[in-house]
């Protein structure tokens, strides 16, 4: 539209009064205070805002067939992370991709830069991973840190990106030196490339079992930590679990429970290097990695019902990023394909129809990868008052340092639910443990809105006599010690039932169970 041209008025001019100046001087002022209020709001708004979670599946570049990612541009879920950057077996500062390729190599052989930049040009963004477990990672065996720090710079120069990947494993993940040797190249190359307006997201991807990050895995994001890198965040492999899952675990519930122990670990770790994350911000730096489909452990299988349910989880959670090993698998395997327990690189092992795990794995993450880049971690305000627990609003009793705890009792305690691993007495339930054997407490999970108290059966009293250091005890008998049914192992005399908890194999009293307790009670 063309603008109108403004007409000449042919009215009078009118004076303004001494009044009426003061009158516009002080509207206007007015207006200006608000216009500076809304623009002080917006920013507050903008600082305020959620963060941008992203999907992006893992590409296994070097694998047969070729999985077109490209085309993933003209797809819902456009980007991708493309793996692995390992060192060449012919020099360690040497990037190649898989052992296989140099960077050279890949692009003539696998039109490699191409593709990445056909999917940039249809709005996709890579994220390029280091490591994996059939090969070193790059910090591994080059020991020269300026090589090492010209290795990750070529890669990320080369194919124009602003997040990387590091895949620990195996030495990876447990060489102390080449964990600082990475940590210092990194945050050097983070510093510089900030100090110059690029952006540099690292994120580190890390095996866990249901009780969260192993020693080596807290280990290697202290490491980072403690040099100063900016974690984008912690991806936990959702995955290939083993001996770990407890009876009545799935791979569902599993996960769930790798996640929520992992964010408790990275909070710790957060306050042990001087920053205070609060629960959203550490739920926004995890990343969750489920195999899809059969697992390498025969027994272990992922499924679309799984993708959904972890999915939901993660978004009710607030988890920053969703991935997936891999694209390439995502699809159902072909009739030619006989025994779905062997893993493949090309299928999932499930039959999904027409479904997509990275569809149902993906869904509500509508952030990128190169959106989410720019994000710098900073502390959040510590809250010194903390509401107390409302025994009217907390399904179970209240966590009390002089109570005595059964194996399998839950209690409340700052707003969250823990059920107790073995018998227990003056541990709180969130002691700054690192791993979960350290603690006689399982995090389950926060106190819901709307909660009310559970009843839970109790032992009457005169249920079982007190124990006695005179009396002798029979196998199988039955006794009270410090309010906690205890049952005798074998025949014994003088021999206290405290010294159970300390010395379980030597002691001839075991603690009753909180489900034990119930069967009693309901066979009454």
């Amino acid at each position: 539209m063309t603008p109108s041209t403004p007409t000449v008025s042919q009215e009078p001019v009118r004076k303004l009064s001494l009044w009426r100046v003061l009158l516009a001087v002080f509207l206007l002022a007015g207006i200006a205070s608000g216009v500076i209020f809304a623009v002080r709001q917006h920013h507050k708004v903008q600082s305020a805002a959620p963060r941008h979670p992203w999907f992006a599946a893992y590409v296994d570049v070097t694998a047969t067939p070729l999985f077109p990612f490209e085309n993933m541009g003209a797809t819902s879920h456009r980007d991708a992370v493309l793996s692995f950057i390992v060192s060449s077996p012919q020099d360690p500062c040497t990037p190649t991709w898989g052992a296989a390729y140099t960077l050279d190599q890949a692009s003539r052989a696998l039109d490699l830069d191409r593709r990445i930049a056909r999917l940039q040009q249809q709005g996709g963004s890579v994220a390029i991973s280091f490591g994996g477990l059939d090969n070193n990672e790059l910090a591994v065996n080059c020991t020269n840190q300026t090589k090492l720090f010209d290795a990750y710079k070529t890669v990320i120069d080369r194919y124009n990106i602003n997040t990387i990947d590091l895949d620990l494993e195996g030495k990876g993940l447990t060489s102390t030196a080449a964990g600082v040797r990475r940590a210092e190249v990194l945050a050097k190359l983070q510093s510089e490339r900030r100090a110059a307006g690029k952006q540099l997201a690292i994120w580190v991807t890390l095996p866990a079992t249901p009780q969260g990050l192993s020693e080596a895995g807290t280990n290697a994001v202290s490491q980072l930590l403690a040099k100063k890198v900016d974690l984008a965040g912690v991806n936990v492999m959702t995955m290939d679990y083993g001996a770990s899952l407890t009876k009545g675990q799935t791979m569902l519930t599993g996960s769930e429970s790798a996640l929520t122990q992992t964010v408790r670990q990275l909070g710790i770790l957060y306050d042990r290097a001087g920053i205070h994350l609060d629960n959203t911000t550490l739920w926004s730096k995890i990343g969750a990695t489920p195999m899809i489909g059969q697992n390498d452990n025969a027994n272990e299988v992922f499924t679309l019902s799984d993708a959904k349910g972890l999915n939901a989880f993660a978004r009710a959670h607030g988890v920053g990023r969703m991935s997936m090993w891999s694209a390439n698998r995502d699809l159902t395997c072909g009739s030619n394909y006989v025994d779905t327990k062997i893993v493949s690189d090309s299928c999932s092992g499930v039959k999904q129809g027409s479904q997509k795990f990275s569809n149902l794995l993906g869904a509500g993450f509508d952030g990128s990868i190169t959106l989410s880049a720019g994000i710098i971690t900073k502390a959040d305000p510590i809250t010194t008052k903390q509401t107390p627990d409302n025994p009217a609003t907390s399904p179970y009793q209240i966590w009390s340092p002089t109570g005595t705890y059964l194996e399998g009792t839950k209690v409340v305690w700052h707003h969250n639910v823990y059920q107790a691993k073995w018998w227990n007495q003056g541990s709180a339930p969130d002691d700054p443990v690192l791993q979960s054997w350290q603690t006689p407490w399982e995090l389950i999970g926060p106190v819901l809105p709307g909660e009310k108290p559970i009843p839970q059966p109790t032992l009457p009293t005169g249920t079982y006599p007190n124990w006695s250091g005179t009396a002798i005890y029979n196998t199988g008998q039955r006794v009270l010690f410090n309010e906690v049914p205890f049952q005798a192992k074998w025949w014994n005399q003088g021999d206290s039932p405290a010294a159970a908890s300390s010395n379980p194999d030597g002691s001839p009293w075991v603690a009753l169970t909180q489900a034990q307790v119930n069967a009693i009670e309901a066979a009454k």
